[in-house]
């Protein structure tokens, strides 16, 4: 009768030390409880590197040549990137039907006639080729420059975003008419058309690289949904106050329906529309608000 060789253990020194590493680069935050998780998944990791204890396992990722491209590799076994199209239909709605026509009123006012929209935590990809299909579908944008710019920490996912080929559990809200007008088959997927392509970049992104984050530029419209939920507070007023430097005066950022600002800014102003609420950045913005 043969045995399974005993997995490694993870002394709470071992969790300690790995878990604020992987915080300082990233925000992504487990707490005590987390442990046996983060043991689970990163397991996998030292029998790659042929290592014998997670104490050697963090050697490698504070001091290895090879430590950035592990860190980006473990980010794709550690993060969650649960997504589809059309998601919070009536935030989708606010978009559309409000927001878009007042930045868009404002802006060819100002002679500016350009676009810039940020899918931050763009996992797969749903998210900013259905920005782009739904100000096609507005049929608003001819005559402006449109940049709707994807991005996310998970090399994985962001390969899948750029194939932007798709199986059916990414439709679980999309109307027909949308995958008939937008969408090819192909093998049993469905992939993007170019139209909706041309209007979408995908990056790879940290959002605690402020450097990386300096070179974006300014943005109109910010999405980042369902993401600030796996930081820690200190992370998210980080994030949250990148954002805000990010945002054009006049902009908004869009959270997921389970996240707010509370005790995190005081910068942004919620706005209550029709659809929806959202956080605006006023114009004349000053800066501050952030605890």
């Amino acid at each position: 009768m043969f045995c399974s060789e005993p997995e490694v253990q993870m002394t709470d020194d071992e969790f300690r030390l790995i878990r604020d590493l992987i915080y300082t680069h990233c925000g992504l935050y487990f707490d005590n409880d987390s442990k046996y998780l983060l043991e689970k998944r990163l397991a996998r990791r030292l029998s790659h590197h042929q290592l014998p204890a997670f104490r050697d396992y963090y050697h490698f990722l504070k001091y290895d040549r090879k430590r950035d491209q592990e860190l980006s590799d473990i980010m794709d076994i550690l993060t969650t990137n649960e997504t589809y199209f059309f998601r919070e239909a009536f935030q989708l709605k606010a978009f559309t039907d409000e927001i878009i026509p007042e930045l868009m009123n404002v802006k060819a006012k100002r002679g500016d006639r350009t676009l810039r929209i940020w899918s931050a935590g763009c996992s797969t990809g749903e998210e900013p080729y259905t920005i782009a299909m739904l100000l096609l579908e507005m049929g608003c944008i001819k005559g402006w420059r449109v940049e709707i710019i994807g991005t996310d920490i998970s090399q994985r996912v962001l390969q899948q975003a750029r194939k932007a080929a798709y199986g059916k559990s990414s439709f679980r809200s999309t109307e027909e008419i949308y995958i008939k007008r937008y969408f090819q088959e192909q093998e049993g997927m469905f992939k993007v058309n170019d139209e909706v392509r041309e209007l979408v970049t995908i990056s790879h992104l940290n959002l605690f690289d402020q450097n990386r984050l300096a070179l974006l530029g300014k943005m109109d419209v910010i999405f980042c949904r369902n993401v600030i939920i796996y930081f820690d507070q200190i992370a998210k007023k980080r994030v949250v106050e990148s954002f805000y430097k990010s945002l054009r005066e006049g902009g908004y950022l869009l959270l997921g329906h389970s996240e707010s600002l509370m005790n995190i800014s005081t910068a942004f102003a919620l706005k209550h529309l029709k659809n929806d609420m959202v956080y605006h950045k006023p114009e004349c913005a000053e800066s501050g608000g952030f605890a």
